[in-house]
Formats: C-alpha cells, structure tokens, sequence
C-alpha cells in the first residue's frame, strides 16, 4: 500500500503537469508508451486498453506493476483545469457547455418541473463530460474523459447481494469474490460511510430523511450506502471550511471536490508505475489482426470542438476493451460483421439490460418539505430486494434546485430478466439496440409495487410533471448499462474473447444486463479478478 500510495501521488502529479500545459499525452515516464515499433510505419505498445473507466483503470494499474508498457486510449477530454480559479465542471443547476458531449441543449433524465422546460440550457457543442446515447426506446449515460463513468454518477459503492450475484455469475467463485477481489476493490477506489451522526443533523440530508420516513411507515427498511465522496469534505463543506462541491449541486456535469473518481485513485496509481501512458480525445473506430496475431487499431485524434486532428494507427500485442457497455461491445460488432475479426462468436452483443433502471418521484404535502438546501452525493437508499416477489433497491435521490419542490425523486434497480441485443449497421456504420420499451415493463411494475406502498401508507401521490410528458415511471434511459460480451459466453470465464489469443473484455459488457446495485464496485472487483488470471497465464513484460 505505501508503494501505491507513493504511485498514486506521482501520478497526480502528472495529471497536474498534463492540465498545466493543456497536454493530450498523460505520461509520468521519460518515454511515451506508444513508441517502440515492430515497423516503421506504425505506433506499438505491448498493451493498449481502449478507454479509462472502471474496468480500464484496473487493466491499467496492474499491467503497469506487472512492468508492461501499456497505452490508454480515452476518447474524452482530461478534466483537470490549472489553477486559475476556473472551476473544472459545471452545476446541475447552471449547466454550460462543459456538460454535455457535443450537444446543443443539455438532456438531463429530469427534464420538466410542472411541465416547464426550466431544466434544461442551450449550449454551445463542445467535448463536455456526459453524453446520452439513444436508441429507440432507451437512452444510456456514460461519461466522458479521464475516469469515465466515475465522473458522473453519484458515487453509490454498493456490494451486491451474495445470492444475486451467485445467480447473475454462476461461473464465478464468490467465495473468492467476497474474499478477495470486493474488499480489494472498495479499499483502492477509496470508499467511505456518511456519518450517521452528521446525517442526521445536516439540512442537506433532510430529503433522505423525509423518504426514510415515509418508507418506514409502509414497513420498508432503508440502508446507509457507502460512496466515493469523501463524506468528512462535505461535513467540512457544510461548515464552510472548503470550497463546496457536492452541497453546491454538482454530481451528472462532475464534482470540483470531494469525489474520489478514477483519476485520483486507479488511473494516478497507473501513471505512477512510469509505464502507462494516456492518450485522451482519442477514439478508436476499428480493430483488426494481423497475420501475426498482434492487433492494429484505427484511431481518431479529435480537439475539444470536434475537429479531426490526426487519424493513427497503433499495434499492440494485448488488447484489452474497457469501453464499456457500448463502446467495447461496437468495436467487437463491426469487427465482427465487417471481416476484420470474423471469428467472433455470434454471442457478441447479446445479453443486454439496463440494470432495471427506473426513475420516479412523488409529491410530497405541504407540511412535509424536503428541503431547499440539499446533498448531491446520495446517502440512502429503500432496500426491498428480498422481496419474492417485486425486488427493488431504490437510491434516494436530491433535487438540487435551489429551492423547496417537496419531491421524492428516486432511481430504483429493479430484477428485470428481460436482455437486448446490439447489432451492427451496415448502413450508417453504428450500433443499434434491439429493445423496446414493453421489456421495461417487469421493471415498472416493481417500482410500481414499491411506491404504491409508500404513497397509500403516507397519503402522497406520484409526480406526473417531470418526464417531459405525463409518465410517473422514467422507463426510457438508464445510467447502468450492462451486457453485450457476456462473461463465460462470448468470452471464457476470465474476460478473454472466444475466437482470438490476447484480446479481452474488461468492463460491464461482461455482466448480463442486472447486478441488482449500482454495478460499478462489481465491474471493478470482477476486472481485479480477472487480471490476477490474464497477468498470471498470458502477458509477458
């Protein structure tokens, strides 16, 4: 751990001096990942991880411990402003172009507030942090930049249960899991409890309180959720002892403060190896095998505008796709239907779920306010999982908007068996998803069944006012994507890709559309496990 500790520090030092100089090569080494080359025409790196979220990050680290010369490739932005007094994101309630990935209005899930378009803010397109990607009938956000999806969620580190997971990956050892691979994942992503003392006193908490509540009083239990925010800043926050962060409306456009995303954790203890390099606003838009079995890849160099800098090429000999959900699975599905890695298996882009993602809110009396001042880091959550019949867990979710609105708002995971399946277009040269919105009905009807409890028992009734239209149920997005290059399917029981030696998935495209919790202390924990294998049997310095 001090050794980590001593990398972790050497690599923030690099993401400063990075930023600093407005730099799109991140290295904490003399010399370049990418540079040694089995030809002179093309970039090498023994390894190369596509992307720098949760599985990415951990291929990162240990292929850089293990003394392999690795290069990520991040297609967002480095989010590290100099110290100029300019905050590095925007808030929720004054979104700029910062916010949102090359768009002209920003598109929060929570749209409308009595059908009044006063959430949402034209922008000038721009590299920003967040992107929604819509197909018909769902809607998925990922993140954008150094650290991914750990920019933009709202930190909720969740274990799953024992028994779902068993279920959801029976050909994995949660023996081992539990043991091992959880524990070490939760102490490197730096997770934290609030503490209950300060939760209860804060005003900013006083929404999770209300639901608590209410809750109780239809015999629900509720569970303390561990974070990534540093719960002893934001009490410092509330004191007015440093620059605030969370209780200033910041978590979908990114935190300025107290988050622990993956550039202050597995992403800078990757730098400090002096052998990882990344690359940002990179995309890579193909892949393909040489005779020799190494792997050459297709890249885009972009600026923040969207202007096209330089398209290059870069071998490796290990590739490892930490993309996620829709990023790994469309590299391997044009690969696959174009002839470029024509023996991949038809199982690529099957078993796809939104992690039963539902959002809801409910109205709340007069008498009962939820607060104007409020916390955007959940803290709290409705645990219902055990139920036999309709599991939910469900996030207690702010409403950050500067004034009383009396909301309940909540996403609720939900156990949905229902799976999509990506394809390649031939035509437009993009992925589509097979899935329609009945398949999120199982997952409706759950969350139904939940606050139907609350508001009978409590009086209160669902707001109809905040989807754009009349739904109570946001059924047409999800934060959790899931699935596409399903573990143990269209690949063996350690991420690696049936068809091809040296190619692996390293991210949630390997767990089958639902984990029942926020996923990404799982995706973590299985990439931990699986890299222990991969850097054991197959990767040479």
């Amino acid at each position: 751990m001090t050794q980590l500790t001593r990398r972790r520090l050497l690599g923030l030092a690099a993401l400063h001096t990075a930023a600093v100089a407005g730099l799109t090569t991140i290295t904490a080494a003399t010399a370049r990942a990418g540079t040694a080359e089995p030809t002179a025409a093309r970039e090498w790196a023994p390894a190369v991880v596509i992307g720098s979220g949760y599985g990415a990050a951990v291929a990162a680290l240990r292929l850089g411990q293990a003394g392999v010369r690795t290069l990520v490739l991040e297609m967002g932005q480095l989010w590290k402003t100099p110290a100029d007094g300019e905050s590095t994101f925007c808030s929720m309630t004054a979104p700029d172009h910062r916010s949102m990935w090359f768009r002209n209005r920003t598109e929060a899930p929570l749209s409308t507030i009595l059908w009044l378009d006063v959430v949402n803010r034209n922008i000038e397109p721009y590299a920003g942090v967040l992107d929604r990607v819509t197909f018909p009938g769902m809607s998925v956000y990922v993140g954008r930049g150094v650290g991914g999806g750990s920019l933009v969620n709202g930190g909720m580190a969740v274990t799953p249960v024992r028994a779902y997971f068993e279920e959801v990956l029976p050909g994995v050892d949660a023996d081992e899991m539990y043991r091992t691979y959880f524990p070490r994942a939760t102490d490197m992503l730096g997770v934290n409890s609030v503490s209950q003392n300060w939760f209860e006193r804060s005003e900013y908490y006083r929404y999770a309180r209300v639901s608590r509540a209410q809750a109780a009083n239809a015999g629900l239990k509720t569970a303390f959720v561990p974070n990534v925010y540093d719960f002893d800043y934001m009490a410092r926050e509330e004191a007015g002892l440093v620059p605030k962060s969370a209780l200033a409306a910041e978590v979908i456009y990114g935190n300025n403060h107290g988050k622990r995303s993956l550039d202050h954790s597995y992403l800078a203890a990757a730098l400090g190896t002096n052998n990882v390099t990344i690359e940002t606003l990179h995309q890579v838009k193909s892949v393909r095998q040489e005779p020799d079995g190494t792997y050459v890849l297709s890249v885009a160099q972009i600026d923040t505008s969207g202007t096209l800098v330089a398209t290059r090429e870069i071998g490796c000999r290990h590739l490892f796709l930490g993309a996620g959900s829709l990023g790994s699975t469309e590299l391997l599905l044009r690969a696959r239907d174009t002839g470029a890695l024509p023996d991949l298996t038809d199982t690529v882009g099957k078993g796809w779920g939104p992690n039963g993602n539902i959002m809801t809110a409910r109205a709340n009396h007069l008498w009962n306010p939820t607060g104007f001042q409020q916390s955007a880091i959940p803290a709290l959550a409705i645990d219902d999982w055990s139920n036999p019949n309709h599991p939910v867990f469900a996030e207690i979710a702010p409403v950050p908007a500067g004034i009383e609105t009396w909301i309940s708002l909540y996403l609720a995971i939900t156990k949905n068996p229902e799976r999509g399946t990506f394809f390649y277009d031939r035509a437009t040269d993009a992925m589509g998803l097979d899935w329609t919105r009945d398949q999120n009905q199982p997952s409706v009807a759950a969350a139904k069944s939940l606050f139907d409890r609350i508001n009978q028992v409590n009086g209160t009734a669902y707001r109809h006012d905040l989807f754009t239209d009349t739904r109570a149920f946001a059924d047409d997005f999800c934060y959790h994507p899931l699935g596409g290059c399903v573990l143990g399917k269209a690949t063996d029981s350690y991420g690696r890709v049936h068809g091809y030696r040296n190619l692996y998935v390293t991210d949630g495209a390997l767990i089958p559309g639902s984990v029942g919790v926020n996923p990404f202390v799982t995706i973590t924990a299985l990439a931990e496990r699986n890299l222990d294998r991969i850097l054991a049997e197959d990767v040479t310095s």
